[in-house]
């Protein structure tokens, strides 16, 4: 058995990030352990957000833009981000620059094991996690980031809960095909299908970017009906021209408005997916995660505790919920929400909002222009599925409903 002063359950993108905010921002000194069986040494995703100021891992930027296009079935726009930039960081570039630095630290020590169980500590003991080796390590506080999609639950009778999921290609191209200054945030162009569809494209150059199909809905599709949608979009938006693979992904994102419990005990705190850190209406998770962690370490250095208990307002968990709930309603509502949204209003006004920053006046503003009933009728169903009692029917994240809870 060791002693640590914060064990980090879970070596992924939030582990890893909020590692790396203590030894640079966190109490000096600090004994950390981060347990996890991989070494993370594969490029398994690319996380993207908007910014207009320095980050602390910025150093791992592989990509900026400052400009990005709408595409919808009638009209296509190019927007200015200013003062925003869009920002992308490739998954392997993260954990090698991450690993590297946490490894040449003296206080920091990697556990390749699996984390087994967690028990959380009473007021003057410290919690206890025991892995899959059959150790036994001991910490003042444990942060546990181990989302594990059998076992985490949306009680669908009370809560939406939808799945992003999407399938991505980074390809080279024969012909110049891309704009290398602007990425693709939507285009809305692909067929709709009775479910909210669109495609992302991030340009590094002329000749390569990473094209993306991507859905919201609650079922998920063969995977051979991702690959046919892409060939299908290079084909008719591309110019057909020529192309090779060089990398692929995909991936699950559980959006829901269920709440998410940050504490799990007096010494255990939840952080990434598992502490609710991925935007419900978006799947957008990963500056979250690095604000997440700055507040994190804010509180250790001034409270001696990590739970921050910092919150977006209220109003934004609503709107979450109003929008899963369009989603999951309206065959192509999705699809016209979204091109109101952004050809009504400036792009800072729509970003300010999806960053859960902006004034209430701004919100009202940009509220305004998307259609009025069909929100309207989300709220009343929103404020009537939160108010129900009754039998839970719990699914998971893969939306399978849980073993005791069939029939």
């Amino acid at each position: 058995m060791a002693h640590f002063d914060y064990v980090l359950a879970g070596g992924g993108a939030a582990g890893l990030s909020l590692a790396y905010h203590m030894v640079h921002r966190g109490p000096a000194n600090k004994k950390i352990a981060i347990i996890d069986p991989d070494h993370k040494t594969q490029n398994d995703r690319t996380w993207c957000f908007w910014i207009d100021r320095p980050t602390l891992v910025d150093p791992v930027v592989k990509r900026r833009w400052r400009h990005a296009w709408f595409h919808g079935p009638e009209r296509s726009h190019r927007f200015s981000l200013e003062p925003y930039e869009y920002r992308m960081i490739r998954g392997i570039d993260f954990y090698e620059f991450v690993q590297g630095d946490l490894y040449a630290r003296p206080n920091v020590t990697f556990i390749r094991d699996r984390v087994d169980r967690i028990e959380d500590g009473e007021p003057r003991k410290p919690a206890q996690v025991h892995t899959a080796g059959g150790e036994r390590h001991t910490a003042e506080f444990v942060f546990d980031s181990l989302f594990l999609p059998r076992e985490f639950s949306v009680d669908t009778s009370r809560y939406y809960f939808l799945k992003q999921h999407f399938a991505g290609w980074t390809i080279r191209t024969e012909e110049p095909v891309f704009d290398p200054d602007a990425i693709t945030l939507f285009d809305l162009r692909v067929p709709q299908n009775g479910a909210f569809r669109f495609m992302y494209l991030l340009s590094e150059s002329p000749n390569r970017a990473l094209v993306e199909y991507t859905l919201f809905s609650s079922d998920i599709l063969p995977a051979q009906e991702y690959k046919q949608a892409i060939r299908d979009y290079i084909r008719d938006y591309l110019g057909d021209t020529a192309y090779t693979v060089e990398e692929e992904e995909d991936g699950i994102i559980p959006m829901t408005d269920q709440p998410f419990s940050r504490e799990s005990g007096q010494r255990v705190m939840t952080i990434g997916t598992r502490g609710g850190r991925v935007k419900p209406s978006t799947g957008f998770a990963f500056l979250r995660m690095q604000q997440d962690s700055e507040a994190i370490v804010h509180s250790l250095r001034a409270e001696g505790h990590p739970f921050h208990g910092r919150a977006a307002p209220p109003r934004y968990r609503t709107f979450d919920a109003m929008m899963l709930s369009v989603l999951e309603r309206s065959r192509d509502g999705g699809r016209d929400v979204f091109i109101k949204l952004f050809e009504r209003n400036p792009m800072t006004r729509v970003l300010r909002f999806l960053d859960e920053a902006g004034a209430i006046g701004e919100n009202i503003r940009l509220m305004a222009t998307v259609p009025w009933g069909t929100f309207i009728a989300a709220w009343f169903r929103v404020k009537r599925r939160h108010n129900r009692r009754g039998k839970a029917r719990r699914v998971d994240a893969y939306g399978n409903a849980f073993p005791e809870d069939e029939g």
